[in-house]
């Protein structure tokens, strides 16, 4: 499958943080031609071993959430309005006006409320409405929203996957399937290769409401390896240049006090030499991924971390570059190449 057609399939999939059933067996369709075994563990991680580890060699983790921000439903009101809270970040600024879909016993459809500026006071024009204050109107009668939602029915903002101009697109849900396209991608360009390493995939659950499905499956897998991909700011004519990517000029290497140093600079040097568009991205202390959690996990693990460049996080119209997606793909191969040579 070309990676925009990944894309488009893992953008479109469902998998809000706590409910990410939709979003793996999605996945597990697309991983599956590239993967000996396929399995999920308490935490509904995704754990696909690509080779498996043998006595004496390093065992490789490649990780990305699958996981989305959303909602869920916490009240059905008696005039038939949902009242919901977040699972993740969602932005509220976004949220008003907005069309939604609710997940539950039929998939629904409904919109945020949002009060006519006519009617607004000049304080409500100045402030965010906070999660508590927002309101889903699906139409439909008080009885009838009470046969079909419940309270925990999970809620999307609905995100229409679009091929913007040049390789770019747009949808929902990028961060972090984007990710998860790159290491199926990575799996497709070393199949059939023969690897004295092990390598395993893990698309882990739950990272928006705190890195806790790669707590327990990188404890779970137990890697002496690891590569964390997420996506991180690429930058936009209002955000801060030495804090953002650039869209189109490949990989973002990661570079922290928290990450082992020389799982980084061996990524830098693969890139150099083989060509592969990459740029530095800088941290001081913790990465906010994955990969903070995944190094501490047994005794430890060497970790590392490549992000993709996205503009428009946490909102229905996250946008990369597709190239970007085929540069973490190749890093990531090339890296697990390596490290069975040098281990042959």
């Amino acid at each position: 499958m070309e990676t925009k057609e990944l894309l488009r399939t893992l953008s479109e999939a469902v998998g809000v943080a706590g409910l990410e059933g939709g979003a793996v067996e999605c996945a597990k369709r697309l991983a599956e031609p590239y993967v000996r075994k396929l399995t999920t563990d308490p935490s509904g991680n995704l754990i696909a071993e690509v080779w498996p580890a043998q006595q004496g060699q390093p065992h490789i983790l490649l990780d990305a959430h699958i996981d989305e921000i959303g909602m869920i439903v916490t009240s059905v009101e008696e005039n038939g309005f949902l009242h919901v809270s977040n699972c993740g970040g969602v932005d509220r600024k976004v949220l008003l006006a907005q069309e939604v879909v609710i997940h539950g016993k039929e998939e629904l459809v409904g919109v945020i409320s949002s009060k006519p500026p006519h009617l607004a006071s000049a304080d409500d024009a100045k402030k965010t409405p906070e999660m508590d204050e927002i309101l889903i109107d699906t139409g439909l009668s008080t009885e009838r929203v009470k046969q079909l939602i419940s309270p925990g029915d999970r809620v999307t903002v609905q995100g229409y996957f679009r091929e913007l101009l040049g390789d770019r697109v747009s949808g929902k849900a990028l961060d972090d399937r984007a990710g998860v396209a790159a290491l199926i991608k990575a799996a497709e360009l070393l199949q059939g290769e023969p690897c004295s390493c092990g390598l395993t995939l893990l698309l882990s659950t739950q990272e928006e409401t705190g890195t806790r499905g790669a707590t327990t499956g990188g404890f779970a897998v137990q890697p002496d390896i690891a590569l964390s991909v997420d996506v991180s700011f690429a930058l936009t004519s209002d955000a801060p240049e030495h804090k953002c990517g650039k869209m189109g000029e490949g990989a973002m290497i990661g570079v922290s006090p928290t990450l082992d140093a020389g799982i980084t600079n061996q990524l830098i040097e693969i890139a150099e030499r083989c060509g592969i568009p990459h740029q530095l991205e800088v941290m001081g202390g913790e990465t906010s991924t994955n990969a903070d959690v995944i190094s501490l996990a047994g005794s430890g693990v060497k970790t590392g971390l490549c992000s993709i460049p996205l503009r428009y996080m946490h909102t229905p119209i996250e946008t990369i570059a597709v190239a970007d997606v085929d540069a973490v793909a190749r890093l990531l191969a090339e890296f697990v190449r390596e490290a069975g040579k040098q281990n042959a």
